[in-house]
């Protein structure tokens, strides 16, 4: 059997733990999908009483977390719901996973033994019901911490040493800072909490009946590990938390194996005892798996409930913007990424405002309105911003006489609102500009030699059609929108391969030469834009970067 060989019949399980949902798709041997199931949290489990996954905390400003065990009974939901699609368990060879980035868990102190016992015959909500020193999840949308930011990066000489160390500066959504704040206003339950999981190793931990190991590449994300060594930085640990090393357990890489499932699912659901879990990882640095992202030319966007821009480079560049990751899928290089908190719910927010909630409505706007929008611009934050880092609110402009030839004699003009269409093409117009410019000062491809679109966003060709006339490039979409539990099925399957041989094995090594016949392929779905259009939305990208800057210097929190 050559090395890229998986067994005939094998099945390869990946999951997608997400803000609002969590996901699963399953591979077969030639890496074709078989199944794919979803479960809503608002919808499926409305009694956690959750909006878009989350809890807003009205007492704290910027604080939004999610309720652990709505994780683990979505699990369950999901997994009965693969056994009602006759999914056969038993064919099941490896298992991964991803998990939104950033999010942490918090296990109490004698959990260990409760995950190494759990008995097939009950629930995992009813024995894992006490198991968490909070019941409360910080997730990525959170930024109730700029002052612990502040205080870790003074701790190591800077934000950009910092970003030199760990491959991102301090931002607010990062476990590190988040696990601080956690150990000086809630010290009792940092004191009573035995090990601090993040959502992927969360998921993995309950698959394996023990605690999983963080991976370096989501391990990246906390602003706590030393990009280069791959190892926990003493200098950042000691600056957050006492004890904290013994708490985050070992670090390994995203192709290990995590270990065997544990019994408990070999009972219940009748998987092979032998079934492999490969370490879960990041939700983005899953869908980089998924799109297949290998070529340091390209780039691959993500709509979902945030938006991303992503791509690899082999060197590691310390910036104040963005973020740098170890690549999940290849020892050698790294993954690049630009996040937006204001994604899918900002679009959202617009089209239930201006669009009669509907997106019907939201694309015909979106095509009765001109390029450029007659030099409206839009800054729409319905959540504090990461990037840039800005508040809550809405500005808007009008750019007089703005042709998009030259920014000679323009004057812009603050507005309260524009009508309808406008507005709807503000929004979607504004966030790929800001992303275009963005991309280009974080030393990204420009333009790119192609852009792959993944998340729900990626399904509206409108919004394609526009990525392609900003960017100036052609635009490809994935069969399955949801690139990250598709990469994760994958991952299984790549983790599964390099344990049979003993070492790392090149992932494109399972489907070069046959891409077209899989699950994997990418197609067309948007042409460059004409030129000249391009380089006046470049224009127009220039004047929507200097009103950016000058709300940062108005307005910015970091």
């Amino acid at each position: 059997m050559a090395d890229s060989s998986l067994p005939r019949d094998s099945l390869f399980l990946g999951f997608d733990s997400s803000t609002q949902s969590l996901k699963a798709t399953v591979l077969d041997a030639n890496l074709n999908i078989v199944v794919a199931e979803l479960i809503n949290f608002d919808s499926e489990l409305s009694h956690y009483k959750t909006e878009g996954g989350v809890y807003r905390d009205p007492l704290v400003n910027g604080r939004i977390v999610s309720p652990t065990l709505m994780w683990v009974e979505a699990f369950e939901l999901i997994l009965q719901r693969l056994e009602k699609s006759k999914l056969d368990f038993g064919k099941i060879a490896a298992v991964s996973g991803s998990g939104q980035q950033h999010g942490s868990v918090f296990w109490k102190k004698g959990s260990a033994a409760i995950l190494s016992s759990l008995d097939s015959k009950r629930s995992l909500v009813e024995q894992l019901n006490d198991a968490f020193s909070t019941k409360e999840s910080p997730i990525w949308m959170d930024s109730s911490t700029t002052e612990q930011c502040k205080a870790l990066e003074k701790a190591v000489g800077g934000a950009m040493e910092l970003s030199r160390l760990t491959g991102s500066r301090a931002y607010e959504r990062f476990t590190g800072p988040q696990i601080r704040r956690l150990f000086e206003t809630q010290p009792e339950v940092y004191q009573n909490t035995e090990r601090i999981s993040l959502v992927s190793s969360f998921m993995a931990s309950l698959l394996i009946g023990g605690y999983a190991s963080i991976d370096h590449t989501d391990g990246a994300g906390m602003n706590l590990m030393d990009i280069k060594q791959r190892a926990w930085s003493e200098i950042i640990l000691k600056a957050t938390a006492p004890g904290l090393e013994e708490k985050l357990g070992k670090l390994a890489p995203a192709h290990a194996v995590a270990g065997s499932i544990a019994a408990y699912f070999v009972e219940r659901y009748h998987f092979k005892k032998d079934c492999l879990i490969i370490q879960w990882s990041g939700d983005n640095p899953n869908s980089l798996a998924g799109l297949t992202l290998n070529t340091p030319g390209d780039l691959a966007i993500s709509l979902g409930t945030s938006d991303t821009v992503f791509g690899i480079t082999k060197d590691h560049n310390p910036s104040m913007e963005g973020h740098v990751f170890p690549n999940p899928v290849d020892t050698e290089s790294y993954m690049v990424m630009l996040c937006y908190k204001n994604g899918s719910l900002a679009r959202e927010d617009i089209r239930n405002h201006y669009a009669e909630k509907s997106w019907d409505v939201f694309n015909k706007y979106l095509q009765q309105t001109t390029p450029l929008n007659g030099g409206r611009l839009g800054f729409y934050y319905k959540d504090f911003e990461i990037l840039p880092p800005l508040p809550v609110g809405f500005h808007r402009y009008i750019l007089e006489n703005f042709t998009g030839d030259s920014l000679d004699g323009i004057k812009e003009q603050e507005v309260q609102e524009f009508d309808p269409p406008s507005e709807v093409r503000a929004i979607v117009e504004g966030q790929f500009l800001s992303k275009r410019a963005h991309a280009e000062r974080f030393g990204l491809p420009s333009p790119p030699k192609r852009i792959i679109a993944t998340g729900g966003a990626s399904a509206n060709s409108s919004i394609l059609s526009m990525i392609a006339s900003i960017f100036g490039c052609d635009v490809y979409t994935v069969q399955q929108p949801d690139s990250a539990s598709l990469g994760a099925a994958l991952r299984a399957a790549h983790g599964w391969l390099c344990n049979k041989k003993g070492s790392f094995v090149p992932i494109s090594s399972m489907y070069m030469d046959k891409m077209e016949k899989t699950s994997l392929n990418c197609k067309l779905a948007a042409t460059a834009g004409d030129q000249k259009l391009v380089a006046k939305y470049a224009t127009l990208m220039k004047k929507r970067t200097e009103i950016e800057n000058c709300l940062i210097e108005k307005l910015g929190r970091l």
